[in-house]
């Protein structure tokens, strides 16, 4: 199993605030919270296990008494400590004891302008939060900000970044609030999938603007154009959106010692087990654990998600926003960008009645290695002309650049109906059967427009010979 490389520890469920957006719905430090020994000896548990970086949360977690022990602890076994708080609480002397204790960056969650965050979280916390981020660049600590964007700041986002250039901020996260915890009793916070968009333009000006560096969280996404051009950037890791890295990379950790992928997951149920009862080792390496997102796959998910071209590669996006929007961990992501532009586009084709035109459309959209565009086109064209042979040629092999097999092979095997002697479609359905693990009678189909083409067409050929050496490798053989 690879090692981690980063993860979320929320150290207190205890909150000097009742922010209306928390998702933890954060008040009093539980009883069960982890004591420091048991604190300090995860720390060790964690530095065991290979980890290179760790968020210290909440809750707020400066009202552990023990934060800057745990930091010096962490920082003492090489594991670079960041940590948000909402600022309350630091002063001169508290940023000094964070900046000896060897954190790197202090990140402070700051929601709009002094009305609007003040009205999210407390009054009187936008001007803490002023002399917060004063006392830490004083004390030479670096100064993030973590912005949680709803119905309630949207439409100020732009007079925010201006105050955090003005303080002197340098990175800044934005993220989606989700409806869990507090913010699940205020639904017209909720911002609407149509938001998205919007969220991803103002990250990419932020960005052109270089005033300060703007991290969208992994809940916002995904494969738009300018969504994928600011995750390329090297601050945010140099490419594409890849998927969830949440028990794959990293995980979380609940201030009772529960450990899951993700800290912003709140059903139990996905707890793979607490480091009272097991290592955390033993915890990570269990072939069991994390099986929701260690062993998710395209076919699992549901609507659009699970036709799309990116689906393999991305596998629905942010689980928690799929959770909480849509009550499930593998409900379609009404929040991702790809996903709203897929309904636009087949919205529009329905309009669309000329099914050469559609077809035409289709060919241009392979020709740019546009596949999901054109299995739409194509799509909506056999809705029109259901027996074309072109337009299921078409369908069959943008299909299959999407990953969407059994779709390939419905196209195919519906043009071999109405064309016995297709030996495109023999081809394709021969593939499609290899990809989805039917190796044998895959080949049959291959072998049968190879015979028929009198063994000349060199596509044919090709593809015949790759499912042979495949299938001599025991891959997909059935």
């Amino acid at each position: 199993m690879q090692s981690p490389i980063t993860a979320v520890w929320e150290i207190t469920m205890g909150c000097n605030m009742r922010c209306g957006h928390c998702g933890s719905s954060c008040k009093e430090s539980l009883p069960d919270e982890l004591t420091t020994d048991e604190a300090l000896s995860l720390v060790d548990q964690i530095a065991d296990l290979g980890l290179r970086w760790i968020t210290l949360s909440g809750g707020e977690p400066l009202m552990r008494e023990d934060l800057p022990l745990l930091v010096r602890k962490f920082v003492s076994r090489g594991v670079v400590v960041n940590i948000i708080t909402n600022g309350w609480f630091i002063d001169a002397k508290i940023a000094d004891e964070l900046k000896k204790s060897g954190v790197s960056t202090v990140a402070i969650s700051i929601d709009g302008t002094e009305e609007i965050h003040d009205s999210i979280r407390m009054k009187g916390s936008f001007k803490r939060i002023e002399n917060a981020i004063e006392h830490l660049k004083n004390a030479g600590v670096k100064v993030g900000a973590v912005t949680t964007i709803s119905n309630k700041n949207i439409d100020t986002l732009p007079e925010l970044r201006r105050i955090l250039v003005n303080m002197g901020v340098s990175l800044w996260q934005v993220q989606l609030g989700q409806p869990m915890g507090n913010f699940k009793e205020r639904p017209q916070w909720v911002c609407d999938p149509e938001k998205i968009d919007a969220i991803i333009d103002f990250c990419y000006d932020t960005w052109l603007e270089g005033e300060i560096t703007i991290r969208p969280a992994d809940c916002v996404g995904y494969y738009s154009e300018k969504e994928m051009i600011i995750r390329q950037r090297p601050e945010m890791g140099g490419s594409i959106w890849n998927g969830c890295n949440a028990g794959l990379r990293n995980f979380g950790i609940l201030q009772n010692g529960d450990i899951l992928g993700c800290t912003s997951i709140r059903d139990k149920s996905f707890v793979e087990g607490n480091i009272r009862d097991k290592s955390l080792s033993e915890i990570w390496n269990n072939p069991g654990s994390f099986a929701w997102r260690r062993k998710a796959t395209k076919e699992q998910l549901s609507g659009d998600c699970a036709i799309c071209v990116y689906g393999s590669r991305c596998l629905g996006g942010c689980p928690n926003v799929r959770l909480t929007m849509g009550d499930d961990i593998n409900a379609e992501n009404l929040y991702c960008s790809y996903n709203l532009a897929l309904k636009g586009l087949r919205e529009r084709l329905f309009q669309e009645t000329d099914h050469e035109w559609l077809i035409a459309q289709a060919e241009q959209s392979l020709r740019n290695n546009d596949f999901q565009t054109s299995a739409f086109f194509s799509a909506r064209a056999l809705e029109i002309a259901p027996e074309n042979q072109k337009a299921l040629a078409i369908k069959g092999f943008a299909e299959f650049m999407c990953g969407n097999y059994s779709l390939c092979e419905a196209a195919n095997r519906k043009a071999l109906e109405l064309y016995p002697n297709d030996t495109y479609a023999m081809k394709g359905l021969g593939l499609a059967l290899h990809k989805m693990g039917d190796s044998v009678q895959g080949l049959k189909y291959l072998e049968e427009a190879a015979a028929i083409t009198n063994y000349a067409n060199a596509d044919i050929m090709h593809d015949l010979n790759f499912v042979r050496q495949e299938m001599s490798r025991g891959e997909n053989a059935s």
